[in-house]
């Protein structure tokens, strides 16, 4: 552990932090056209997850709200036995909330910078970064220039409100606490971050930047190794990601039992791999949906 509190990585940890291989990828979900009614995953899929991923924006969330129905589901599932974890934009500060009092096992955070696991027997925080602490704090000067820039260029967006909470990446708002930008007004933000050398990603709400090759897919596959001592290439059908925005689409592409959430279809043609199954509801009654589909004995 480093004085900052970030563990330090095993041997050849950091070769993981770029994502899985194309292989194992492809061999997980194969050729998938378009999801399925989430009523027709098969029962003995759904009693071999063992593992549960989730957005919490829009996924977990409705209209910004974390609602009753939904936390109680999450707490549902985690008192199942499976190992729950949430897998999110959301800033370091808020993960660290997450982690100590949520019922998850753990929290993937700033798509897939950090994870944050809370160690019940030391009562000790454990945060993961795929940077260091010098890097993060060189890389942050860079970072408000540049969303100082493109506040600047794109008429009506704004740093998120989260953003000072955050410690690898940049995150411009686009309909959270502004009015919704137009598509090409979103374009030109990820085209700005692009121009920067940064990876843009776009979720439900924000557009995130951030420098380096890390994703969520590719953190959540180095918690499961450290934390949990999972496989996720060779165990991936003991595992189910719910989303619901084009920042899921490494986890929708790698699972097979990747859900989406049913506010996901306006952005399915834009997803390379959509997920494999839909539920009928959006937002957090879509997540109550999973959970209940998971839970009830076929």
């Amino acid at each position: 552990m480093s004085k900052s509190g970030t563990a330090e990585p095993p041997p050849g940890a950091n070769s993981a932090l770029t994502g899985g291989s194309a292989a194992a990828t492809a061999a997980s979900v194969g050729v998938r056209a378009r999801p399925r009614p989430l009523a027709e995953m098969p029962g003995d899929v759904r009693r071999g997850v063992r593992v549960v991923l989730t957005d919490i924006d829009d996924t977990l969330t409705s209209a910004g709200k974390l609602t009753a129905s939904a936390y109680a589901a999450l707490e549902r599932l985690h008192a199942s036995g499976r190992i729950v974890v949430p897998v999110t934009g959301r800033p370091a500060g808020w993960c660290d909330h997450i982690a100590r009092m949520w019922p998850v096992d753990a929290v993937v955070g700033e798509n897939g910078a950090f994870y944050m696991h809370f160690d019940s027997a030391r009562r000790k925080l454990v945060r993961r970064f795929v940077d260091g602490d010098a890097d993060r704090a060189a890389q942050r000067a860079r970072i408000a220039s540049i969303g100082a820039a493109i506040v600047n260029g794109v008429p009506g967006s704004a740093l998120a409100s989260d953003q000072e909470y955050r410690e690898t990446d940049l995150a411009i708002d686009y309909c959270e606490d502004v009015p919704r930008l137009p598509r090409d007004a979103v374009d030109r933000i990820v085209a700005m971050m692009q121009a920067q050398g940064m990876t843009a990603k776009v979720s439900s709400i924000h557009v995130n930047g951030w420098f380096g090759s890390y994703d969520k897919l590719a953190m959540t596959r180095t918690l499961m190794r450290e934390v949990f001592v999972r496989d996720i290439d060779a165990e991936c059908h003991a595992f189910a990601f719910v989303g619901d925005s084009p920042n899921d689409a490494p986890l929708f592409a790698f699972f097979a039992n990747a859900v989406g959430v049913a506010n996901v279809r306006p952005f399915l043609p834009r997803l390379a791999t959509p997920p494999a199954y839909l539920t009928t509801r959006e937002a957090g009654a879509g997540f109550v949906e999973f959970v209940d589909a998971l839970l009830e004995p076929r």
